[in-house]
């Protein structure tokens, strides 16, 4: 009965303490992780004929949540022609020809980013001149239920990590022989229970969160969604392997001998059980998504192992065993846990240097500053880590029969320590929970960049065609992209043959400079253009729409 209670307090402290972490981290943790880039048309836009589709481009792909993109006409009518698609990173909402009056339009959308976070937003444009009543946009944000549920499920998973590995591993490597296993079998059963709840919650949290309902406002069709997506695949994946480990575990749980197949696939299925979580997160769209998984998988088992043994040692061993196994016990573990240590930090800085990006991130922020708590409270961690160790170096090196007091006093402070170790480490992992729902310091370097930068955009017109153009972004060098669309004076869509943009800065003495189009869509090309100084430059677009209609329209750009 008594060892009922040691796991129960166990198991609570593990819920309790990361839950306090989640709720006093940022009351907003479900940002978006991709940055809208360009829009055709334009944001407040006013054009002199109505467009037949509209564009946004995002800074990585997207998949589009069904029935989330529309465009409103100004009498408040959804307009689209058909479903909206998603081509990587652009989405596109055909509008139909008829039904398009003038004034402001209102598009508005919802779409899931690469690491499974929603994007949701609008944007107006208008057609002749603005109304004075433009229509409403739905209110699209993360409903607050949603926005606790996300973390707290990601949380679930982690503790049952946590219970998981590390009491396996001192189970089927170092446990006393005198010492019950009942308790450590439990945490560890525990441990894989966790780790299903927080799979299927967060499953189900995943519907809503990107849908923006309710938390119990789930329809089968958004739970098929998800099951569909990548996140969904990977939790599936997740949830075989927890059930392949619960029926291979057994032998390994009483001490008896496994075998090295059983052991091999054990830690086989363990490795690609770990590797879930950063399919499922941010990994998913790193630009080293090979590097950033590898990480995520290092990082995730040395928390684990250390973690989960320490909550093993305070609820066992530390508590039972005597203090001649103790002796032999604990520097064996304080090896194993320096070791997981090292490669704790080596993962989590591999992670943040990805992620962050920018060092002016790491404090201009919100993912930043919480990866600096992050690290401030794992060098409290280690500081109780290292009192701890020199506790065990003492007990180590001590006469073989210290003197009953002293032998208690010690291993109170021994207990003690740990268990400052263990709390501290719930708290990480409580921050680790709301740090895997927050926008990655590199793009939000993303975003102030696409803030801060200029997207010109404009019509042009001739008595062949009408061309629409962006440039993103208009800064000096030569990564700056165009997109052009040629539609007929009517406004619809007008397959082109050749597309030839030139840039010139007479002012300055640079000659013309031809940069072929590349057709990505009967009407629709897409160029780089290089402002190597600058001033105001001159764009050409010269556009073949048969053998022998061509016409060519011309503007300006102000480069700084």
């Amino acid at each position: 009965m008594a060892r009922l209670t040691v796991l129960g307090r166990g198991v609570l402290a593990v819920l309790l303490f990361g839950a306090v972490a989640v709720l006093l981290g940022p009351a907003r943790p479900a940002a978006a992780h991709a940055a809208v880039v360009g829009t055709v048309p334009q944001q407040q836009a006013v054009l002199g004929f109505s467009p037949t589709e509209v564009t946004i481009t995002f800074s990585e792909p997207v998949t589009l949540v069904p029935g989330r993109a529309q465009v409103l006409a100004p009498d408040g009518k959804r307009i689209n022609n058909g479903d909206a698609g998603v081509r990587d990173a652009t989405l596109r909402i055909p509008i139909r020809v008829a039904d398009r009056p003038l004034g402001t339009y209102l598009v508005s959308y919802r779409v899931i980013s690469a690491d499974s976070h929603p994007v949701a937003g609008s944007y107006t444009f208008a057609v002749g001149a603005a109304s004075a009543t433009p229509p409403e946009p739905a209110d699209e944000t993360v409903r607050p239920d949603v926005q606790l549920a996300v973390p707290v499920t990601r949380y679930l998973g982690y503790a049952g990590l946590v219970l998981l590995i590390g009491p396996t591993l001192l189970l089927g490597l170092l446990w006393p022989r005198r010492l019950p296993r009942r308790g450590a079998v439990r945490l560890v059963r525990a441990g894989l229970l966790l780790v299903a709840a927080g799979t299927l919650a967060g499953f189900w949290a995943q519907a809503p969160y990107t849908s923006g309902a309710g938390l119990l406002d789930v329809s089968g069709a958004e739970l098929r969604q998800v099951l569909d997506s990548d996140f969904g695949l990977a939790l599936a994946a997740r949830l075989g392997i927890v059930a392949l480990v619960a029926a291979l575990l057994p032998p390994v749980l009483a001490g008896r001998a496994a075998g090295r197949v059983r052991v091999g696939l054990l830690v086989a299925l363990g490795l690609a059980g770990l590797a879930t979580w950063p399919l499922a997160g941010h990994a998913a769209a790193s630009p080293t998504p090979l590097a950033s998984g590898i990480a995520g998988v290092v990082h995730l088992a040395a928390m684990s192992v250390w973690l989960g043994g320490l909550v093993t040692l305070v609820c066992f061993p530390l508590r039972a065993a005597h203090p001649r196994v103790l002796a032999v016990v604990l520097p064996v573990w304080s090896r194993w846990a320096s070791i997981a240590v090292l490669w704790l930090v080596a993962g989590g800085l591999v992670q943040a240097v990805i992620e962050i990006g920018a060092p002016g991130a790491l404090f201009g922020t919100g993912y930043g500053r919480l990866v600096l708590a992050k690290v401030a409270l794992l060098a409290l961690l280690l500081g109780a880590a290292g009192y701890a160790r020199r506790l065990v170096r003492r007990r180590a090196t001590a006469a073989p029969a210290p003197a009953p007091a002293s032998a208690v006093t010690e291993r109170r402070r021994l207990r003690r320590t740990v268990g400052l170790e263990v709390l501290v480490g719930l708290v990480v992992l409580g921050v680790s929970s709301v740090l895997v729902q927050t926008t990655p310091g590199r793009n939000a370097g993303i975003e102030a960049e696409i803030a801060a930068s200029d997207t010109f955009a404009q019509t042009l017109s001739s008595p062949l065609y009408t061309l629409q153009f962006d440039v993103y972004p208009v800064q000096l060098g030569p990564n700056n992209t165009v997109h052009a669309y040629v539609y007929t004076p009517d406004g619809k869509p007008l397959p082109a043959v050749e597309w030839t943009l030139t840039a010139a800065l007479p002012a300055q003495g640079v000659e013309p400079t031809d940069t072929p189009m590349l057709g990505i869509e009967p009407h629709h090309a897409v160029g780089a253009v290089s402002f190597p100084i600058p001033g105001d430059w001159e764009l050409r677009f010269t556009v073949r729409t048969s053998e022998i209609d061509q016409a060519t329209v011309r503007t300006v750009v102000r480069v700084r």
